[in-house]
């Protein structure tokens, strides 16, 4: 260090300190003002990627907001639809109920009605039938009993008694 204090001069010293400041007052003038420049622009440019990108965050968060209201919209209405078609669904089985059971009435009805209509029929050629038989017999018995002279006579006698009797 005592070098340095014994080698000092003070023209030197002035001289250094004015070129300094020269260079300080060129470097300010042409070098700080377009570096400071370059750096505001930067920072300006920095500054508009943040803005940009927070607006980004936000646009994507109002998205999301809308998506997921559409989603909510979309599951409600599938849920809408769903409960649409179930009950449609019950509405055509009930229906379908309703009319196998009116068609399945109809046709006991029917059937009922044929029954009744084959039991009537049964019964009329049923009577038809004992009646041929009856006339069959009392052609049998009458012809016995008209082959003998007393039992015609007698037979009259009979039928006259009755008639009287009525």
């Amino acid at each position: 260090m005592e070098a340095l204090l014994n080698d000092f001069s003070v023209g030197l010293f002035f001289m250094q300190a004015i070129i300094l400041v020269i260079l300080i007052l060129l470097m300010r003038k042409f070098a700080w003002k377009p570096i400071l420049d370059a750096l505001q622009t930067r920072e300006d440019g920095i500054q508009n990627a943040l803005d940009s990108a927070e607006n980004a965050k936000l646009e994507m968060q109002n998205l999301q907001a809308d998506n997921e209201k559409l989603l909510k919209e979309a599951r409600a209405e599938r849920e809408s639809m769903l409960k649409e078609a179930r009950e449609l669904k019950n509405k055509m089985i009930e229906d379908a109920k309703t009319e196998a059971q009116a068609q399945a009435n109809n046709m006991i009805a029917q059937a009922q009605a044929a029954i009744e209509s084959e039991k009537k029929s049964a019964m009329a050629e049923l009577k038809n039938h004992v009646a041929g038989l009856s006339l069959d017999i009392a052609e049998k018995v009458v012809r016995q009993e008209l082959s003998n002279k007393d039992k015609q006579l007698e037979l009259v006698e009979s039928m006259l008694n009755d008639a009287k009797l009525n």
